[in-house]
């Protein structure tokens, strides 16, 4: 898959050619130098945005083929985003804040705020499901961000420095928190970071430098094994999987 931006006079490749396939319910880390592609990976995956070239086939949908209101819904019941930037409403508390996504997709509003309250309360902020966001620090509000995005038992979740405004230990009770989501159903997750021991984590660690897969390590207690780059694999019905291949 490749994504080129033409700005102005200055013609970027963003991603340059990446083959990965991602299994339902494994947890995939994202790392790489400034300018790599991470975001640029984490935003196509979620049809945030469309490749220039190549296939995109997440859940067994091509999503470069669906209609803007089909891909709207799928975006809104399979896909859960956390990003560095929050987005949270300021006109909203933490609870409806994180139960936004059920509030949308027609939930009743009593059953969809008793589930943002529990998910908060699963987050570390039972004191706080009454603030809204400016009440709230940068850590609290990327925890909102985080419940909001598991509130409608997604199928994947997409996150682009989920852990980077939380001290040591919040950090580590939301890791925990994907642990018990991808054990009890099966989360896929897509996480971009920097931090090598959140990294550390995930089942395969993806290096992206200069738009193409640079390696990647499979984490074990000891030691990490460095495999090379994935080569083309088939479309699978689950997962994700993202090919260099004809434009859609």
């Amino acid at each position: 898959m490749r994504k080129t931006y033409d700005l102005a006079r200055v013609r970027v490749d963003a991603l340059r050619g990446v083959d990965l396939t991602v299994e339902q319910g494994e947890f995939v880390a994202i790392t790489g130098p400034s300018g790599s592609g991470k975001s640029t990976l984490l935003h196509l995956t979620g049809a945030l945005d469309l490749p220039t070239s190549g296939t995109l086939n997440v859940l067994g949908e091509m999503l470069s083929l669906m209609p803007d209101d089909a891909l709207a819904a799928f975006r809104r019941r399979k896909l859960g985003f956390v990003f560095q930037f929050f987005n949270l409403l300021p006109t909203l508390s933490a609870a409806e804040n994180a139960a936004l996504p059920l509030l949308l997709d027609g939930t009743p509003r009593g059953e969809a705020l008793d589930r943002g309250r529990e998910i908060l309360t699963r987050v570390g902020l039972a004191d706080r499901l009454h603030h809204r966001p400016e009440e709230l620090s940068g850590g609290q509000q990327q925890r909102v961000a985080l419940a909001r995005a598991l509130v409608a038992n997604p199928r994947i979740l997409l996150a682009d420095e989920p852990t980077g405004n939380l001290d040591s230990e919040a950090g580590a009770r939301i890791l925990d928190l994907l642990d018990e989501a991808r054990a009890q159903r099966g989360l896929t997750v897509l996480l971009v970071t920097h931090d090598h021991e959140v990294a550390r984590r995930a089942d395969r660690i993806v290096r992206l430098r200069d738009g193409l897969i640079e390696s990647i390590e499979r984490p074990v207690e000891s030691e990490r094994a460095l495999v090379p780059p994935p080569q083309p694999s088939p479309l699978r019905g689950e997962g994700v999987s993202l090919r260099e291949d004809e434009v859609p």
